[in-house]
């Protein structure tokens, strides 16, 4: 068990009926996760992001394929899993009437928990991530942010080897998601939590994740670290200004004799060029121009993003992908979902735990 992947997808396929039409929100996803990695689920709305974590923590079955999720089979053994796991989905998991404190304590005893092992699990959260100042408050006075990090909290009430987080900090102000990471952070190191979550944020991806997953149109398209898929997707973007036309003119050749790839005029008296060493390309394009007796009057290096690796994938940012896609707007899978189960809604609200 514990050499084994966490989560092992084989071929997960979800369709959808919407509108008298098959919508096909996920295909043949197939991927594993070892235990203790950090990953990041991209992809733009309607990618089948939702649909996929749904899935493994047992919310909605598969039309085809299997996964195992912490040993267990999602189809033969959702209750083991759901036993083994947490969810923080994108809707509000606690009760508006009750305190917050109080919250953990029920999801405690929804787990069999006794009272004092309860209690001192709630103290324990409550104090990791920093609960204590509006622990005896109902939910419907918290802050987004606090809402968030309750929500977490309930995730790991039962300390579940795995959580997933469904856009954890959607709507949150920057202060609030920053804070809201290091907490995460914080309990992965103290507990060794695998984390499996969606985001659209990519600088949080950029920045946190070991390992990313990118899906568009309900198919994983990318699986590395980030700065793989950056180095070998992307690249830096280096542009190089001289005093006149002619100077940009006679730099193209030169700077062209240092790479493969593309160098390209822009404007009058500046040249550009997109490559993965663009770092070290850089300097080596500065020293061979002045050996060549042209003076370089400006040099800048933009590092790649994971919306650029998007772009050299699909030929779309994520943003583009994501605006007035069909499946966000009159065909959305996850909407299709709410419409045709409406328990996973209720579900979902719970956060998948009780």
């Amino acid at each position: 068990m514990a050499n084994e992947p966490i989560i092992e997808a084989q071929g997960l396929t979800k369709r959808f009926s919407v509108k008298k039409k098959t919508v096909e929100a996920v295909t043949d996803l197939t991927f594993q996760v070892q235990r203790g990695e950090l990953v990041a689920f991209l992809g733009p709305n309607g990618a089948g992001k939702s649909t996929s974590l749904r899935m493994l923590t047992t919310l909605i079955p598969p039309t085809s394929g299997t996964a195992r999720v912490v040993g267990f089979d999602i189809l033969r053994q959702p209750a083991d899993v759901r036993a083994r796991i947490g969810y923080v989905g994108q809707l509000t998991s606690g009760s508006f009437a009750q305190r917050a404190r109080d919250e953990l304590l029920s999801q405690g005893a929804f787990y069999g928990m006794s009272k004092v092992a309860s209690r001192a699990r709630a103290d324990e959260l409550i104090e990791s991530l920093d609960l204590a100042g509006f622990a005896t408050r109902s939910v419907q006075q918290l802050s987004g942010g606090q809402k968030r990090r309750l929500d977490v909290a309930l995730g790991l009430m039962h300390a579940p080897p795995l959580i997933f987080l469904d856009e954890p900090s959607t709507g949150l102000d920057p202060q609030s998601r920053a804070n809201l990471w290091q907490h995460i952070l914080d309990l992965r190191e103290r507990y060794g939590t695998t984390v499996f979550l969606t985001t659209h944020y990519l600088e949080e991806a950029d920045r946190y994740a070991e390992r990313v997953m990118v899906m568009d149109k309900g198919r994983v398209i990318a699986d590395d670290t980030a700065a793989r898929l950056k180095a070998d997707l992307a690249g830096d973007v280096l542009t190089l200004g001289f005093a006149s036309p002619a100077d940009a003119a006679a730099a193209v050749s030169v700077v062209q004799g240092l790479t493969d790839r593309e160098v390209r005029r822009e404007g009058d008296a500046e040249v550009s060029l997109t490559a993965p060493d663009g770092d070290a390309l850089l300097p080596a394009a500065v020293r061979a121009l002045d050996a060549a007796g042209i003076q370089v009057a400006r040099a800048t290096g933009v590092p790649p993003t994971l919306d650029d690796v998007f772009l050299a994938l699909t030929g779309r940012t994520l943003r583009e992908a994501g605006e007035g896609s069909e499946e966000e707007t009159n065909e959305n899978p996850d909407a299709a979902t709410e419409a045709s189960d409406p328990s996973t809604a209720e579900a979902e609200k719970s956060g998948a735990q009780r």
